[in-house]
């Protein structure tokens, strides 16, 4: 008979959000609370595969005796804590974080920040265009991927997911410092030259589509990208016998990229290159 191991019991914490009292277990974030309670806390560089890094501060929030707004992303769930989520303070903050990041950068493919801009009454044009951070092409050097830095936030999630997090390639670094930080490969090479494998869980991670597959680039230069008209199934890889799951995005009958569900044991999100590129076979008519 074969027993599966319990694990310790975590203990549940009870504290109060916006005045509710609420449980969390022990460990969990005050972001894991907050959605658990149906409390929307928006955020860019929270990834539920990753350590937060705390670098974007969209998800600020009130906590009673702190002197600092805290990044609810990071900050761990304690007893009796006193969590305020919507306070003047917490917007404000939000406001002018959203402003930065929207003049600075291109966020147009990035789910949910035109709402959040309009919820926070955000007006990222009172900058002037001579915020914007990069203005350089994309970078489109392979015909898996493409790097747009003029969609990228600095979040590091590429950097963690290449690095020693899941790929340990470590193929992504950032370079410059301050106004001149910006993500790259190894001596700024072009990938092709770099030590990327191309498992692409740099793209699976990226909030802004600042990375992006080819595919998708090109249809969205097109114009026919059309996320509405697409459907999932989630199947097993066929390459290997090791049982990753797929998550085929299909628009026209065609498969135009492929994910990974997070919540599988086996990937928690993570492809090799032929797993998450390795899929043309499937529709080839000739």
């Amino acid at each position: 008979m074969t027993v599966t191991p319990l694990g310790i019991p975590r203990r549940l914490l009870e504290f109060t959000i916006d005045g509710e009292p609420v449980r969390a277990t022990e460990g969990s974030t005050i972001l894991d609370a907050c959605r658990a309670a149906g409390k929307d806390i928006p955020t860019l560089c929270q990834g539920d595969t990753l350590t937060p890094k705390n670098a974007c501060r969209v998800c600020v929030v009130e906590v009673e005796g702190s002197r600092t707004l805290v990044p609810a992303c990071s900050r761990r769930a304690e007893p009796g804590m006193a969590v305020r989520t919507d306070t003047e303070r917490a917007r404000h903050s939000r406001k002018i974080v959203l402003e930065l990041l929207a003049s600075s950068v291109d966020l147009s493919t990035t789910p949910q920040v035109a709402e959040w801009i309009k919820e926070y009454e955000a007006k990222p044009d009172r900058f002037g265009p001579d915020a914007a951070r990069l203005n350089e092409e994309p970078k489109i050097d392979n015909d898996l991927y493409v790097r747009d830095y003029d969609k990228c936030i600095l979040c590091y999630k590429c950097v963690d997911a290449c690095g020693d997090q899941w790929q340990n390639t470590f193929a992504i670094s950032v370079t410059g410092r301050g106004f001149d930080a910006r993500i790259a490969v190894e001596h700024d090479a072009p990938l092709t030259d770099s030590a990327c494998v191309y498992c692409g869980n740099c793209i699976e991670v990226c909030p802004t589509g600042a990375l992006s597959f080819k595919s998708e680039f090109d249809m969205r230069a097109a114009g026919t990208w059309d996320e509405a008209a697409q459907t999932e199934t989630t199947t097993v890889c066929a390459y290997c016998g090791v049982g990753c799951n797929l998550t085929l995005h299909v628009q026209d009958n065609e498969i135009v990229k492929v994910t990974s569900p997070h919540d599988n044991p086996v990937t928690h999100g993570n492809l090799c290159i032929k797993g998450r590129f390795g899929y043309q076979h499937v529709q080839n008519r000739d």
